[in-house]
């Protein structure tokens, strides 16, 4: 199955499911046109993870495999920010203050395990494009059914 089969998803998002906030915050972003969300938990998820960086690190990413680009940590708050069209200045708050922002919310929540310190724009690495159907189709699976 080619990416474009795999869904009418152009990115997906790979979130800390198990974050209250992270998964409201996704629930927003899954209304943005061609963007799935995956919680980081997801097994679809942890299988890119490794293929694209050796393990699993638990950070957000966000993956656009047309551009043939990962963004992680600050990186990918960035382009969300970007492609939700919000101001610049909301954007760079945003990328800015990542690792503030996600303690926060991890006070707020209880979570008890830290985001890594893992920032950047990569490219896709093969391995991991091959394992992006089963990332969006596994996106697919977790459309709410007013989102359809």
């Amino acid at each position: 199955m080619s990416v474009d089969e795999a869904a009418d998803y152009r990115a997906v998002l790979i979130y800390d499911g198990d974050c209250p906030f992270c998964s409201a915050a996704s629930s927003a972003l899954r209304r943005l046109e061609a963007v799935g969300v995956v919680p980081w938990q997801d097994e679809a998820a942890q299988t890119f993870l490794d293929a694209q960086f050796g393990d699993a690190p638990f950070a957000l990413v966000f993956v656009d495999p047309n551009e043939g680009t990962v963004y992680v940590g600050r990186e990918a708050a960035r382009e969300l920010s970007d492609r939700a069209g919000l101001p610049a200045l909301v954007q760079d708050l945003v990328g800015d203050n990542y690792e503030s922002i996600a303690d926060a919310i991890r006070t707020v929540t209880g979570t008890d395990r830290s985001v890594e310190a893992y920032h950047d724009t990569l490219p896709l690495a093969d391995a991991a494009r091959e394992r992006y159907p089963a990332l969006a189709a596994n996106a697919a699976s977790t459309r709410r059914p007013e989102d359809l």
